[in-house]
């Protein structure tokens, strides 16, 4: 099982200690959440809680994740980086696709790129991006940037986007690019993922459930005939710190990873992240 945890502090000197320490520690990951604008009153329902509503206030002071992670990259010499998740068709493909192959590269080849269609409608809205056809443009968007990170010679012609005659450097470290780890847990993200990624990321707040989930995800790659199975990526809501049992269950369904929260504030975070490698992975 690898272990993952969450960078959600504020300042440079916080991103930092928690980096560093996880590091030590020996966590595989570090993960950040994003939005580019957080709502005060919304509609949309948010689809990983029982509750309907994010579990962050709007106030929460989110970073852009891919500076974010470069600055840590830069700290930091063997945990791997990823977005979790980057909502992707909120933007410029090509605009992310150089971010993409820069941040590989800063990071000598250690960034993973998580990735969603958007849940929230109202976030869309503002920035003046379309909700309706999120989905399409995200597969094209993923096409695009396939061509752009592995061709010298890029050309795609889709029905959002066309491309020939330019060049795009530099090209990602890790070949043929950086994995793409798609969330969701409806039918159709599922099979986004099986399609198009080489990872799939949950949120559980329910073992079971969540076993259910990765059981579905199996067949629709079954039916897909996948070469190789998706990495399942997990992030466990269990209203309360993962316990050993807990994360032998996880491992159990079929989980690869387990992304873990260990606290907002840098200190807390840290203080979390200790404990949980002193009862939970250092046990297994």
């Amino acid at each position: 099982m690898k272990f993952g945890t969450f960078l959600m502090q504020t300042s440079g000197s916080g991103l930092a200690g928690v980096a560093r320490r996880a590091e030590e520690l020996g966590f595989e990951s570090l993960w950040i959440p994003e939005h580019i604008l957080m709502p005060v009153h919304y509609t949309s329902r948010y689809p990983y809680g029982a509750s309907g509503r994010m579990p962050a206030p709007p106030e929460t002071p989110l970073h852009d994740p891919m500076l974010a992670l470069a600055y840590v990259a830069a700290l930091t010499t063997k945990i791997r980086l990823a977005t979790g998740v980057f909502v992707l068709p909120l933007r410029n493909p090509y605009a992310t696709a150089k971010a993409v192959a820069s941040l590989d590269n800063l990071s000598s080849g250690r960034f993973m790129f998580g990735v969603g269609i958007g849940w929230l409608e109202e976030e869309f809205r503002a920035v003046g991006m379309d909700f309706a056809d999120r989905a399409r443009r995200t597969r094209e968007y993923l096409g695009l940037m396939r061509e752009l990170w592995t061709s010298d010679n890029p050309v795609f012609h889709g029905k959002t986007l066309e491309l020939e005659g330019f060049k795009f450097n530099p090209k990602p470290i890790q070949k043929p690019h950086p994995p793409i780890i798609f969330g969701g847990h409806t039918e159709p993200a599922l099979k986004r993922a099986a399609r198009l990624g080489d990872g799939w990321y949950g949120i559980a707040e329910d073992i079971g459930q969540a076993g259910k989930i990765i059981v579905r995800l199996r067949e629709i790659e079954r039916a897909e005939k996948r070469a190789k199975p998706l990495e399942i990526t997990l992030s466990p809501r269990l209203g309360g710190e993962l316990k050993p049992p807990e994360a032998m269950r996880f491992a159990e369904i079929g989980a690869d990873r387990l992304i873990v929260a260990t606290g907002m504030a840098a200190r807390d975070a840290i203080t979390g992240m200790e404990r949980l490698h002193d009862q939970v992975m250092s046990k297994l």
